[in-house]
């Protein structure tokens, strides 16, 4: 070991982001203390963004497996079939910590690594989503922050060429500190040639592969674990840098070699950068690592084996290639203007060797490096029960009309047109149905075949009721799905939530996911990838808990996918799962009556499966013309927005129940909004009934209004004006 190396002392350590007892751990590992580039492994691998140390012991109740699963969880993407000899391939990940310090570049890298854990695998990227949590609008950094994220979003995604067709954006004031930026990616890849992680062979070449490393993202992973204090600004160094140009030649390299077989296995360098990159395609093989840091190709100049290691540049990869296509694969890269040097090999030792200028600067266990990172089972205790609200306790403050075209200009439920635009969402001339709609629609290669995908939560039920809010997250994204008339497959998840070592906020996380997996298990809805975003906090204030969920179904023919826009007048509208008027935690409630309580809506998981399958079977037999699932705002709402898609508007009979506003803007789960040819209407009643399926009608298109009995006529074109005014005017200054 070089004597020169910096004496480690408590402080060192504790910049590292380790406790003593991790610490001593790592003495007793060893047998000896670390240099500075293994305390800097050690930190990387061991943190929370890596080890999920805080998280693993739950997640192992998830259900992850499905006849149509390929790969689930612990490779860089979950992978499912989807017939004919294609897989899909995607996952979800968090970039939250980084895009509040440095908006554009957090979000750009992002998009960039979510994209990179897809072509890993083999798989060509073909759409990309996202889901974004800013704070209050009044909030003095928000529309910063908006501007920046969205601006990076699209410019790495537009600049890659790989379409944005869909996501969510949300605004609270418990985000102010912490705006969440989750990412994900779908690709498609032939289902027998999926490449892993695992190295096999001894003595095979290690190959660094795309982009220089630079000194940009440095500790990455470390801030990605931690809670943010005074000096955030100060973190700005560890944002990495991102070049879609870049990742678009290392895309097409990494294909093009997978195509001349010359990779046994493959890891993106992504968090901890070459160190995580390294290791786990070490230790999944049960082979050792030796590296030589002399070798890596660098674009700075003077750095150390510590900044090497830890560096989380963009646009790089680490290869296990077969010797005898070296020269093949090395010719390939030039080709495309990148660098490719062979940095290492595997050997027999099981030991993670780096070697920097003639010295050995690491010398670790490679599997105890994953597989003895500390592992929690923290306190937590369970989120006390809400009351429930009665819709007879909720006085109205306005009339229907003027409650609807008050929510449906609040931040929320606004258009987000603003941020959708700005993404090149058709690009690849596959996107069927885009973004604003239930769930977007891509089109496998020449079709008939069409994958659907959506991202989901509703943050305030899953404070509110962790694991109800689990439960609605996961069955929300499979109505979306449903609505479009797809067969929900599997999901991949971003979990973020605050500090783990408050036991009410690890209570938070506990419930969530023992929701979304008892969701998973009762809608054959696996989860085949994910992420763990904890320690979003500042200053102690912790996010609304927010376990985004982004699911993935399949249509046998994507032109018979159904939309949510009303298609011709004189058609009957009917609601499919009753009307109970469920106002707690409602948006209602909160931004109407200005009441953020109570308990969420319950989410009966058989419901959502016998109504879900109706409303499928409706879709694919061609009787459904118009399907839209309702959610935030409920009935109401849902019309709105079917009818301003369109321009068509309707007469609805009104509510015989005791509390209108309960009947128009209750979020009771597992309903549609489904519209159908009025000489079919008698006949899908009866269907529904045979089914045990509850549907009334609700009226008919007609005009240019909504007209709801005796309630004052609303013109579309005054619902479009809100709706689609308020987020431009909110960043052009015009609104708060």
């Amino acid at each position: 070991m070089n004597p020169n190396e910096t004496k480690i002392t408590p402080k060192l350590v504790a910049e590292h982001g380790l406790k003593p007892d991790e610490y001593q751990r790592i003495l007793d590992l060893i047998g000896r203390e670390p240099t500075m580039t293994e305390l800097g492994i050690f930190s990387a691998m061991w943190n929370e963004h890596c080890s999920y140390k805080s998280s693993r012991v739950h997640l192992k109740g998830l259900p992850t497996s499905a006849p149509w699963v390929i790969q689930g969880p612990g490779e860089n993407a979950g992978v499912i079939d989807i017939g004919d000899g294609l897989a899909a391939v995607f996952k979800m990940e968090s970039h939250n910590h980084p895009s509040y310090i440095e908006p554009y570049q957090g979000a750009t890298t992002g998009v960039g690594g979510i994209l990179r854990d897809v072509f890993t695998m083999g798989a060509r990227p073909i759409a990309c989503l996202n889901a974004l949590s800013f704070g209050d609008p009044s909030h003095p950094k928000t529309r910063h922050l908006v501007s920046g994220v969205v601006a990076g979003v699209g410019g790495y995604g537009n600049s890659f060429g790989v379409p944005t067709v869909g996501g969510e954006v949300r605004f609270h004031t418990r985000y102010d500190g912490n705006n969440l930026v989750n990412a994900m990616a779908v690709g498609l890849a032939e289902a027998d040639k999926i490449f892993y992680a695992a190295a096999s062979g001894v003595g095979m070449p290690i190959v660094y592969l795309g982009s220089k490393t630079g000194r940009d993202g440095i500790h990455g992973a470390s801030m990605a674990s931690a809670e943010f204090g005074e000096g955030a600004e100060e973190k700005r160094p560890t944002v990495q840098v991102g070049d879609p140009f870049s990742e678009k030649l290392l895309l097409e390299a990494c294909l093009e070699i997978m195509a001349k077989d010359c990779v046994i296995a493959i890891q993106d360098m992504g968090a901890a950068g070459l160190t995580s990159s390294a290791t786990e395609m070490g230790a999944k093989g049960n082979l050792g690592v030796t590296l030589d840091l002399d070798k890596v190709p660098c674009r700075e100049e003077g750095m150390s084996a510590y900044e090497m290691m830890l560096s989380e540049s963009q646009e790089r990869m680490l290869m296990v290639l077969k010797p005898e296509k070296e020269k093949e694969a090395e010719a390939i890269f030039r080709k495309w203007g990148l660098d490719f040097a062979v940095v290492g090999e595997t050997t027999a030792s099981t030991r993670f060797i780096v070697k920097h200028r003639g010295e050995v600067m690491a010398d670790l266990p490679i599997k105890e490096l994953g597989t003895e990172a500390p592992v929690y089972n923290r306190p937590f205790t369970e989120t006390p029960k809400l009351p429930v609200i009665k819709a007879t306790d909720v006085k109205a403050p306005m009339g229907i009309v003027a409650a609807l075209e008050h929510l449906i200009g609040t931040p929320d439920l606004a258009s987000k047109r603003w941020v959708w635009e700005q993404y090149d969402h058709i690009i690849g001339g596959n996107t069927f149905q885009r973004p604003g709609g239930d769930a977007a629609v891509v089109r496998v290669l020449d079709g008939p075949k069409g994958l659907a995908m959506t991202s989901d939560v509703t943050p305030r039920y899953c404070e509110a009721d962790p694991f109800e809010g689990g439960k609605q997250a996961v069955a929300e994204a499979w109505r979306n799905l449903t609505a479009v008339g797809a067969r929900p497959l599997a999901i991949t998840d971003n979990l973020n939530f605050g500090n783990p070592e408050k036991p009410e906020i690890m209570g938070q996380f506990v419930g969530c996911v023992r929701g979304i997996g008892e969701a998973c298990k009762a809608l054959d809805f696996p989860v085949v990838s994910g992420n763990v975003s904890l320690y979003n906090e500042t200053q102690g204030r912790g996010i609304l808990p927010t376990p985004t969920i982004g699911g993935v179904g399949l249509l046998d023919d994507f032109t018979k996918s159904a939309t949510l826009a009303f298609k011709a007048e004189g058609e009957t509208i009917l609601l499919i799962g009753g009307a109970p008027g469920w106002l707690g935690q409602s948006l209602y409630l909160r931004d109407v009556c200005g009441r953020e309580e109570g308990a969420p809506p319950p989410v009966d998981l058989a419901a959502e499966r016998k109504h879900g399958d109706f409303v499928r079977g409706l879709i694919t037999g061609g009787q459904a013309t118009a399907v839209h699932d309702l959610s935030d705002g409920g009935l109401l709402v849902a019309l709105a927005e079917m009818a301003m898609a369109s321009g068509i508007g309707a007469e609805l009979e009104a509510a015989a129940d005791p509390v209108p506003h309960a009947f128009w803007f209750g979020e009771d789960q597992a309903r549609y909004v489904v519209t159908v040819k009025a000489a079919d209407a008698a006949a899908m009643l009866e269907k529904a009934a045979k089914a045990g399926v509850p549907a009334q009608r609700l009226g008919r298109t007609a005009g240019h209004a909504l007209i709801l009995g005796s309630e004052r006529p609303i013109l579309i074109s005054t619902l479009v004006s809100r709706f689609e005014g308020w987020l431009p005017g909110y960043m052009a200054g015009s609104a708060a």
